[in-house]
């Protein structure tokens, strides 16, 4: 399992080198970047799914689709100019949840904290069903595998994340700015051949049944499809916070490089929106419910089929809609931890694996992440109106603690820092009312009933740490009073593990021992103690009855006498066990594992196991 491990994930780094796997602007961008980049390839898709498919309303449904897509874009520079704002002031990582914490208290910071979550695992999702998609665009293959499609993908994603956040980010660099790349080039060759060619819309004859019937609809587009529109393509800001939180991945200087990485993701992110969105008002790529990927529609029929180019486009399409999924990798752990540290989720996700991630995040992310593929059928339309309300409840409370910020420390050009913040947190708040209102039965009221739920179990495990601490914290020249021991030596029968374990509590000279058995009749009773006094073992054996040849209870019921007899003592109940190796352990009697776990529970008792290592048929002396 060991050598698995190394081939899998790696040899382990020392804490030593954690400083080398620090992340260059190059690689950060990939990193932090693929999942909002990512977005579009699927935002103005989403924006169509509404206003074609579900409103009807035919070749309406393009009129308002560029106006949509400016308003997402000054609302994407805002929130962008927020976060650098937040990289600045806020160096630890975190992002929302850092700055809620500070400026707003512990309820709003677990409500970023929730959201944010929500948010990663639903990008993991939402990433790699939209890749999937993009691959059956081109391919066309059964729809039946896509679960076990996305389910793979979820697995090499995991794999890489355990290796580390350097070489994961290293490894899907290439793809990212691929992906980039045969974008621009689309949308370039796309804006030559419509207003240099004068191409006209994607011509019916191209277009499934399906799709050519809705083309024909007609209708009017009312402001609440329009507003639904305008919160699906909302979307393409997932992800633009990714880079607050995770500034100490970043190379020194950690919040001058993360903002510059996040001015360009903001740059890349906001001219690919708003160009796709314009070649999608002129080409009117209609399509029905299974007709895949608007862009890759749009792809075939700029290439003139599926050309290299064409394959070139979806096939990066494919990589960066799975690759976005490692922002999620990347942030997600990042502040599981940091909520962990604070008390609110359990100590694992604080904690760091060999390879310096933290390991037990990223497992929890992908378990989480596949069991939404599975309920969801892998199916983007549907896992999207999960997606956009944490994203923007996470940028209200960023955003809103922010302007508390700002009013606090009075930092050089506050006002206007103060002014941004403030329309965002208006605006982005604003988003969250309409996705939770337009999208309520379409799934959005998951994300708005989890959030609360999560926030009461965050506060349930703090409560519980707060009383641990409580519990165990000591005033100056405390001193534990002094407390007689009694050691009680289990017997099963008079052998080597026996012996053994009556000779290690002796050796401990407490101040009572004791040997007890449990013995179903007086046969068997009889047998134990001839060879008890065969052995002349030097401390007393007590029988107790079990008819029903019970273990545990019987053991119980003797120690709580013990305990009426002797108050205030330490009971030390002490188990010789035979260990084999992993091949034949299960062929032992397992009882004392059970025993051991009802003990833990009770107070003032202690479990010492004596072990007897069993080799080749030899016995190894302790």
């Amino acid at each position: 399992m060991p050598a698995l491990k190394h081939i899998l994930i790696g040899k382990p780094i020392s804490s030593a080198d954690e400083g080398h796997q620090r992340l260059s602007k190059k690689v950060a961008l990939p990193v932090f970047a693929s999942d909002a980049i990512s977005s579009t390839a699927y935002a103005t898709d989403e924006i169509l799914v509404v206003i074609v498919l579900q409103a009807g309303v035919g070749l309406t449904a393009f009129r308002p689709l560029v106006p949509i897509a400016i308003v997402v874009c000054v609302l994407m520079a805002i929130v962008v100019t927020s976060y650098r704002q937040t990289i600045m002031a806020y160096p630890s990582g975190g992002g929302a949840y850092i700055v809620s914490r500070e400026n707003l208290g512990t309820a709003p910071s677990l409500v970023a904290a929730s959201s944010l979550l929500v948010d990663y695992i639903l990008t993991v999702s939402v990433s790699v069903a939209g890749g999937v998609l993009a691959i059956r665009t081109a391919t066309g293959f059964d729809g039946k595998w896509t679960v076990p499609v996305c389910l793979l993908c979820v697995l090499v994603m995991t794999v890489m994340n355990l290796r580390g956040v350097k070489e994961s980010g290293a490894a899907f660099a290439g793809p990212t700015y691929f992906y980039v790349v045969m974008l621009v080039t689309l949308i370039g060759v796309g804006f030559y051949r419509i207003f240099v060619q004068h191409v006209g819309p994607i011509p019916h004859e191209l277009l499934s049944e399906e799709a050519l019937e809705t083309s024909r609809a007609t209708g009017t587009l009312g402001l609440f499809m329009l507003l639904r529109a305008f919160s699906s393509g909302a979307v393409a800001l997932s992800g633009v916070e990714a880079v607050s939180n995770g500034v100490p991945a970043f190379q020194k200087p950690e919040s001058k490089n993360a903002a510059v990485t996040l001015m360009w993701m903001g740059g890349i992110l906001g001219t690919c929106f708003l160009g796709v969105s314009i070649l999608a008002s002129h080409l009117k790529p209609f399509r029905g419910e299974d007709d895949g990927n608007g862009l890759g529609l749009m792809a075939e029929y700029l290439y003139d089929g599926k050309g290299v180019m064409f394959w070139l486009t979806m096939i990066a399409t494919f990589l960066i809609l799975i690759l976005a999924a490692n922002t999620a990798y990347a942030d997600f752990p990042r502040l599981a931890s940091i909520v962990a540290k604070d008390g609110f989720l359990p100590r694992q996700f604080f904690n760091k694996g060999a390879r310096l991630v933290f390991s037990n995040g990223v497992l929890f992310l992908a378990i989480i992440a596949s069991a939404l593929i599975v309920a969801f059928n892998g199916d983007i339309s549907k896992l999207i109106p999960l997606y956009a309300f944490g994203v923007f409840t996470g940028f209200t409370l960023s955003q809103t603690g922010m302007v508390k910020h700002h009013l606090k420390h009075r930092d050089p050009n506050w006002k206007v820092g103060m002014v941004i913040n403030a329309i965002g947190a208006f605006t982005t708040g604003l988003i969250a009312a309409i996705v939770v209102v337009s999208k309520f039965t379409e799934g959005a009221w998951i994300p708005a009933a989890l959030i609360p739920i999560m926030v009461f179990g965050f506060r349930s495990v703090g409560a519980h740490y707060s009383r641990g601490r409580a519990a165990v914290a000591v005033e100056p020249g405390y001193r534990p009073k002094r407390e007689t021991h009694t050691m009680v030596v289990l017997v099963g029968g008079v052998n080597k593990g026996v012996l053994h374990g009556v000779q290690y509590a002796r050796s401990l000279n407490p101040d009572r021992i004791l040997a007890v058995t449990v013995a179903s009749d007086d046969e068997e009773r009889v047998r134990l103690e001839q060879q008890w006094a065969s052995f002349d073992i030097p401390i007393e054996l007590h029988t107790v009855y079990s008819p029903y040849r019970e273990l545990t209870g019987p053991i119980l019921r003797f120690i709580d006498e013990l305990d009426q007899r002797h108050q205030d003592d330490i009971i030390t109940v002490v188990i010789p066990e035979f260990v084999t190796s992993w091949k034949s352990q299960w062929l032992h009697n397992g009882s004392a594992f059970a025993l051991k776990a009802k003990l833990l529970y009770r107070p003032h008792t202690a479990v010492v196991s004596v072990p007897v290592h069993m080799h080749d048929g030899t016995i190894d002396e302790i």
